[in-house]
């Protein structure tokens, strides 16, 4: 599945390396359709469903066999597991707190496998977006923390959201890549050798 078009990841690609000129930063970006299966919120939904479904069934002006009733429950639990598990109807069905969480955890995950960590300054930024989830997340590295006030990110990551919730996520990447770069390049600027240590394309997952 793909999340931007040809034409926005190269302009994506062309605003990370604009933005990685004038520092030793290093900004990598990238996006996930899911950040959790969330199999087991369908399942319990269409479990409880099927188990209550009999109040309503005994309520009809029809009799029904006690096995009848039985068959229409398993009946219902099947359609409703393989409804609920399409991606729309399956995240209304998981709370906001549990899709945070797992948003969070996958961006962190990302951090390190791609070696954020490891970079000469510790000076990596990651530019974390969950589609599913509406989730955007940006992680800096140590070296970063240690010039750039509290605080700084909120705003780029507020007006990300704004964009993905809007669907207009390849905007959002750019806008937020461009601003990222400036306050980098104001507490890392570049000088001498500037090595690209990290991949400027999008990452998809």
């Amino acid at each position: 599945m793909h999340f931007l078009n040809h034409a926005e990841k190269e302009q994506l690609r062309a605003a990370i390396r604009a933005a990685e000129a004038g520092t030793h930063g290093e900004i990598v970006t990238v996006i996930a359709r899911t950040s959790g299966d969330y199999f087991y919120y369908p399942t319990v939904w269409a479990a409880l469903i099927a188990m209550v479904s009999p109040t309503v069934l005994l309520g009809l002006p029809v009799e029904l066999a006690a096995l009848g009733v039985v068959e229409m429950q398993l009946v219902l639990f099947v359609v409703l597991m393989l409804l609920l598990r399409l991606p729309a109807l399956k995240m209304l069905l998981v709370p906001r707190a549990v899709q945070r969480l797992h948003a969070a955890r996958r961006a962190r995950e990302q951090f390190f496998v791609h070696n954020l960590h490891a970079t000469r300054e510790r000076s990596g930024v990651l530019l974390f977006v969950s589609v599913a989830e509406r989730h955007v997340e940006l992680l800096a590295d140590a070296g970063i923390h240690a010039k750039v006030p509290p605080g700084t990110w909120d705003a780029i990551v507020a007006a990300f959201t704004a964009q993905v919730r809007a669907g207009n996520v390849g905007e959002g990447f750019i806008t937020a890549v461009n601003t990222i770069g400036e306050h980098l390049a104001t507490h890392f600027p570049a000088s001498g050798v500037n090595t690209n240590e990290l991949p400027d394309h999008l990452i998809e997952l």
